[in-house]
């Protein structure tokens, strides 16, 4: 699937205003009521878990999940 999604055309970039200015992600982040934060956890039968049992995420809440590949 990777290769499929590799082989597709590129999307145009956005047009925009030609007034818009542009910003550093900081001052996005800024805007969010919750910061970002990275979390090393474990895949147990298909669930996250993150390995550090004193984290705890929201309800709801949004993640990306990085992997590596097994060794």
């Amino acid at each position: 699937m990777d290769e499929q999604i590799a082989a597709e055309p590129k999307l145009a970039p956005p047009e925009l205003a030609r007034d818009a200015m542009s910003a550093p992600v900081e001052d996005h982040l800024a805007r969010i009521r919750r910061k970002p934060i990275a979390v090393a956890g474990v895949v147990e039968n298909g669930l996250v878990r993150p390995l550090d049992p004193a984290v705890k995420l929201p309800e709801n809440a949004r993640v990306i999940i990085v992997a590596s590949e097994p060794s």
